[in-house]
């Protein structure tokens, strides 16, 4: 039999007669592999799955009043009532409307009112996003599961959120406003209930109420005066061609709107997933900290413990390297055995925690997300081993003669 054989079943005969110590040594490397493989599964998860619903409306242009030249993406129509002189850039016109319309060329351009406002049914009740666009659009744009759309000021659509959360179905009747605003309190009946459409740029219609034109003007006031205008491109590869068109067309002189597509939204919730993460990584690697203070315990503890034993392996002839390297195969074997039970848990844990916090494990099986159970179990062995150098090289470095008078 061969030396490095020997010398890997010395360290795997040190192991078994430790085997609680080690077992409990393993068990941090678990915790963390486990910990950092499922934060990383998670982050993957929602940004496949923002990237899939934001795809859907990749072709869509959001044109948003520039209040005041402001920054970042916000979630999409903002108040419309009103038509102060005051709130003037809170909105766009209707002859900004048709500018727009004109600089699109042939794509599909529509508006958007929006406006948030408590609605009830029976004992439940909430605030939620009321959204107005004429009748054309609101049958181009919008799915019906089930139902039709209004053709009076008395009916409206619903989203699949809303349904789920107030018990609502095609004929009920919900409450619009507060009686203490006002306007009042109106009632109207669900004629249809929209089909999910997930994260979208364009209008969050999932948990909202969709309403006539004629009802929300009549309501909330600000005829002509839109939260905003999308713009649907004919052909993708044209939308930076549309946008540019639209910014040299309405910001000629100073700037009036905003031009934004999915792909800067993306990059907002990317960077704000990004940052979690690593938050959350750093977290999760003070356990695989816990652990390589463990593992280091460890292995001081055995050297300790065979300080005869490595001053008989000295005098027989047995070399300063393989001394160092068997240390270190103890190191290894408990970091392996303990990455590989890690990753497995991480498999299964995974699983649930992605679902349970995306709601989907539609994607847990990607690269993306996959990818991260190996990388967990790298660096879970890589700590392992790290910690057992010093130990391993304190080993290999005692006298033999010394080593043997030791009790």
């Amino acid at each position: 039999m061969k030396k490095p054989d020997i010398i890997f079943q010395l360290s795997m005969r040190s192991v078994r007669l430790n085997l609680l110590r080690s077992v409990l040594a393993a068990l941090g490397i678990v915790i963390g592999v486990v910990a950092i493989a499922s934060i990383g599964m998670i982050s993957a998860n929602m940004t496949l799955s923002v990237t899939e619903e934001l795809s859907a409306t990749a072709n869509v242009l959001v044109v948003s009043p520039d209040a005041g030249g402001g920054g970042g993406f916000g979630p999409p129509g903002g108040t419309s009532g009103g038509g102060d002189d005051e709130d003037e850039e809170d909105y766009l016109t209707d002859d900004q409307f048709d500018d727009i319309r004109k600089a699109a060329g042939s794509s599909y351009v529509y508006y958007l009112y929006s406006e948030s406002d408590r609605i009830g049914s029976g004992s439940a009740g909430g605030r939620t996003t009321i959204y107005a666009m004429d009748d054309d659009a609101m049958k181009e744009i919008l799915t019906l599961t089930e139902g039709s759309f209004p053709t009076t000021t008395s009916q409206v659509v619903i989203g699949p959120d809303l349904v789920e959360r107030y018990g609502l179905e095609v004929g009920s009747k919900v409450t619009i406003g507060d009686e203490d605003d006002d306007n009042g309190q109106t009632t109207v009946r669900v004629t249809g209930i929209l089909e999910e459409r997930g994260m979208s740029m364009d209008i969050s219609s999932d948990n909202a109420i969709i309403v006539t034109e004629k009802f929300f003007t009549g309501r909330y006031g600000g005829e002509d005066d839109y939260a905003q205008v999308n713009v649907v491109v004919d052909d993708i590869n044209e939308i930076d061609a549309v946008a540019d068109s639209i910014d040299e067309t309405l910001n000629k002189k100073e700037n009036e709107v905003r031009v934004e597509d999915s792909s800067r939204m993306l990059d907002t919730i990317s960077s704000t997933l990004g940052t979690i993460t690593s938050f959350a990584l750093a977290i999760a690697g003070i356990s695989l900290l816990v652990a390589a203070v463990s593992i280091f315990n460890v292995m001081m503890m055995s050297v300790t413990e065979r300080v005869r034993e490595i001053g008989i392996l000295r005098s027989i002839g047995t070399q300063k390297g393989e001394v160092l390297r068997m240390f270190v195969y103890e190191a290894a074997i408990i970091g392996i055995v303990g990455a590989g039970i890690g990753a497995v848990l991480s498999l299964v844990i995974g699983y649930v925690v992605v679902f349970g916090m995306v709601g989907t494990t539609e994607y847990f099986f990607a690269l993306d997300s996959l990818a991260n159970v190996p990388e967990g179990m790298i660096v879970g062995a890589v700590i392992c081993i790290i910690s057992g150098v010093y130990p391993a090289w304190r080993a290999s470095n005692l006298d033999p003669i010394e080593a043997l008078r030791a009790e």
